[in-house]
């Protein structure tokens, strides 16, 4: 259990209703540092250089070097061990690009706590609390730092984190203001960092912070969170294992039978650790964690947080998305739209009268009396801004009655009741607000009335409005009885609240139909709210919306029948929320699920890609989800999908292009041991070709955008593996037609220059250049499956382009200047050597985009 007496405090200013001010929160953030645990430092430098020096290309790059020496090649030595610091510096950028990536992330991750400063509540960034705070605590709210409660009501807290007790701890009920307690108290008014609210809300005051706090004393820290590889890591790292094991086979192999023919065990290693070289794809894990990191920070930049890399991997595969209504299909800045009694009702819109009728008066008050006075739930504080302008002045607003007690909402009652006590008067008032059926049923009225409330009601749901019933009733002073039900209520009437649909939502779920993916609605609301949303939506309403009632009465064989046609879902209750997610999945469904309450986060975490609402969701809600809209828009959750397409497609590409970069590489290494050649690849072109191959399998491909028919095509399988029979076939093609094209090139150039002293150097060069040449066609022919490369309109891709440069620049240094060339030993090709090489790309490039089009169909099944 935790000791409360070893808590450790700074001093903290006196308790103020208004909270701190920015100055003095700025000074104490200044004092005492961030209110966070120690992180994982990211990798140093030193560290950094490590990991890449244990790389199995660096090690074959030292051992090529030290071979070089032992030969008394001491030019190529240097070059050698000279680009392997060019390799190291561009390993270097790329992962520390990932981690700038992932570390922009986890700042956006962090809990956000509710604060009132300078009088006025805000939230802000938990690590920015201090000491001296006023935080304001609701119902799913992770405890952001140590807090003594200075109000409560209804409060339970989760401490299991720090006590290992499952049951959550009722806190006292405490009055606002009020003093700091003794410290006899302190236990039981102190709430702690990392607990869970369960229920209830309460403020507190900033005791503890960081380190400081009774979890930072327990020594959580995030350093010691280890996450496991992604699915996709694993199929990378398989791959990578098994083409190594291979390909040190075959190096092996072809050392000594080098070795044998030319009598030179020097010259045999070398040729084997080239081979090595050609067949090692160490750009595999570096391209996979670029992608995957970069594809999480661009969703960022759309306001999605991707707290899970697996739900990167896993959007393009979303079959069924289940979304709530309220905030994700409409904008959830709710206003009171119409007043309904059964004597009178009122339009409350902006064409409304200036006076609200005497009668309803009466209706509107105690819906104020039956809400919070501070509060985010947008249709109390609708309710309350009605209030400040239809009753300001009438004296049916009562600041200064005293709150008794509450009822809160249960799923067994879906209705609340608030107890006030006036100054003037002995018994108490109680207002009650809730679903229309529940209220009736609290009030206990007959058949009949009930049936004529019931039609108003669907007649106002039946215009998209959400309808709650309102009652009051008195009691006596003396003992509260401990349910609603034991009051006398008395029916006042409706209030219709508007929440209109965001204006992108349809546009948004039309897009999803064409993708192949279904969208269904799973509200709280009245079906014919629902319905009525749900066709302003877009949403297919033509089949009746499923209740949660008639849900409970379905065995799971009738719930499946009943989903291939049901597209709306109303009156359900959290638990209903997460049979329904298991039913699609069973149905062999990928569903991603939005929800932002404590009861969602089961569902959330039972689906496929749980979605949290990153403004008004709860926090234990976005710690279950793998997802969090930051802005609670469902055009972005759209926007993640496509995204999560574009990630899995382009490195589709990239592993293409890297099994057909390798395949002539690989070729060419082992080709002179079977026609009698001299070594066509030595480990420095090896290394000019993976400055080409590295960027553009991690940069290049990433940056190229989503194809333009997509979105258009039914999401892929989630088994779908990167590594399958289309992506191998795809580049084996490419990659052998290119080494056929390359062999016929060097014979070619050998036989042409058979009187030249230097054709070995002059047929090396012609090859390394259409090889070079090729494989920057390779990239621009794959960046598209489904259009031909020429002509391509649209935004260029800035990095292939600089690619592109670099490489040619870098190609006429080699060929052009004598003192380079020699170092790639090469001689300089004559005019009709050259051309001749031209047309041979132009050949490549040709059989490149017949590839292309003949597997485009298998490529788009």
């Amino acid at each position: 259990m935790i000791d409360p007496d070893s808590r450790t405090t700074s001093a903290a200013p006196p308790l103020r209703e208004g909270g701190l001010s920015r100055a003095e929160a700025a000074a104490a953030l200044r004092r005492d540092g961030p209110n966070e645990l120690a992180a994982s430092r990211p990798r140093s430098v030193w560290r950094l250089v490590r990991d890449i020096t244990l790389e199995p290309m660096f090690l074959l790059l030292v051992a090529c070097g030290v071979l070089y020496l032992a030969l008394g090649d001491r030019q190529e030595a240097l070059m050698l061990l000279g680009f392997v610091f060019v390799v190291m510096a561009i390993s270097g950028v790329q992962q520390r690009r990932s981690e700038r990536s992932l570390d922009a992330l986890r700042d956006l991750s962090s809990p956000r706590a509710r604060v009132v400063r300078d009088g006025v509540p805000q939230q802000v960034a938990a690590r920015e609390l201090v000491v001296g705070d006023t935080v304001m605590l609701a119902e799913g709210d992770r405890v952001p730092a140590d807090l003594v409660l200075t109000q409560a009501r209804h409060l339970a807290v989760d401490e299991s984190l720090l006590t290992g007790e499952s049951e959550p701890v009722d806190r006292p009920e405490v009055g606002a203001p009020a003093a700091a307690p003794a410290p006899a108290d302190a236990a039981a008014w102190t709430v702690y960092a990392g607990t869970l609210v369960t229920r209830g809300q309460a403020r507190g005051r900033v005791v503890a912070t960081g380190a400081r706090s009774a979890l930072g004393r327990i020594g959580q820290s995030l350093a010691t969170i280890e996450t496991g590889l992604t699915p996709i890591q694993r199929e990378t790292r398989q791959v990578v294992r098994r083409i190594a094991i291979v390909g040190l086979a075959l190096a092996a192999v072809l050392a000594v039978a080098r070795g044998v023919v030319l009598g030179d065990a020097l010259q045999g290693l070398l040729a084997g650790l080239t081979l090595a070289m050609a067949i090692l794809p160490e750009e595999l894990p570096v391209v996979l964690s670029l992608f995957l990191g970069l594809g999480a920070w661009r969703l960022a930049r759309e306001k999605v947080l991707a707290r899970s890399i697996p739900a990167v991997e896993l959007l393009g595969a979303t079959t069924v998305l289940c979304v709530d209504k309220t905030g994700t299909l409409t904008f959830n800045r709710m206003a009171v739209s119409r007043l309904w009694s059964e004597q009178d009702e009122a339009d409350l819109g902006p064409a409304a009268a200036p006076v609200l009728q005497e009668a309803l008066h009466g209706l509107l008050e105690h819906a104020v009396l039956a809400s919070h006075r501070r509060t985010f739930d947008p249709m109390e504080a609708a309710i309350g801004e009605a209030g400040q302008r239809w009753l300001a002045d009438t004296g049916h607003l009562h600041g200064d009655w005293t709150l008794v007690d509450d009822y809160p909402l249960s799923s067994e009652m879906l209705a609340m009741s608030r107890v006030w006590q006036s100054p003037d008067r002995r018994e108490r008032l109680i207002a009650a607000k809730g679903a229309p059926e529940a209220i009736v049923d609290l009030c206990h009225l007959d058949t009949a009335r009930g049936e004529r409330i019931a039609d108003q009601v669907r007649r106002l749901a039946a215009g998209g409005l959400r309808v709650l019933g309102v009652a009051r009733a008195t009691f006596p002073a003396g003992t509260l009885p401990s349910l609603q039900h034991d009051f006398a209520y008395e029916f006042l009437g409706l209030v219709a609240l508007e929440d209109p649909v965001r204006p992108d939502v349809p546009a948004a779920i039309v897009e999803c139909r064409q993708a192949g993916i279904r969208v269904v609605m799973m509200t709280g609301d009245h079906p014919a709210t629902a319905l009525s949303v749900a066709r302003q939506a877009g949403l297919q309403a033509d089949a009746p919306a499923m209740t949660g009632s008639e849900l409970a009465t379905l065995d799971d064989a009738a719930l499946q029948q009943r989903l291939a046609r049901t597209h709306v879902f109303c009156r359900v209750q959290p638990q209903q929320k997460l049979r329904l997610v298991r039913a699609f999945q069973a149905r062999g469904e990928v569903v991603a699920m939005t929800g932002d309450g404590v009861n969602d986060a089961p569902a959330l975490k039972a689906a496929d890609i749980g979605v949290a609402m990153g403004a008004r969701g709860t926090e234990v809600a976005r710690e279950a989800a793998a997802l969090v809209l930051l802005d609670d828009d469902f055009a972005s959750l759209v926007t993640a999908v496509r995204h999560g397409r574009r990630v899995f497609a382009n490195l589709r590409k990239a592993i293409v292009f890297v099994v057909a970069a390798h395949v002539p590489i690989i070729g060419l290494s082992i080709a002179p041991l079977l026609f009698g050649w001299p070594l066509l690849l030595m480990p420095v072109h090896i290394l000019f070709l993976q400055l080409v191959i590295d960027p553009a399998c991690s940069v290049v491909f990433e940056a190229e955008p989503l194809e333009a028919g997509a979105m258009r095509q039914r999401p892929r399988r989630p088994d779908q593996r990167l590594f399958d029979a289309s992506v191998l076939a795809r580049g084996l093609w490419q990659g052998t037609g290119l080494l056929l094209l390359l062999l016929l090139v060097h014979a070619a150039a050998r036989h042409l220059g058979a009187a030249d002293p230097r054709r070995d150097e002059v047929a090396r060069a012609v090859t390394f250049a259409v090889l070079v040449l090729c494989n920057l066609g390779l990239i621009d022919v794959n960046r598209s499956w489904c259009r031909p490369t020429w002509p391509r309109a649209g935004r260029p891709n800035r990095p292939f382009v600089a690619v592109t440069l670099a490489t040619l620049l870098m190609l006429a240094g080699v060929l052009g200047v004598p003192a380079l060339g020699g170092l790639f030993a090469f001689a300089p090709p004559g005019a009709t050597l050259g051309l001749a090489g031209l047309a041979a790309v132009g050949v490549g490039l040709l059989w490149f985009e017949a590839v292309k089009h003949r597997l485009r169909p298998r490529a788009q099944a």
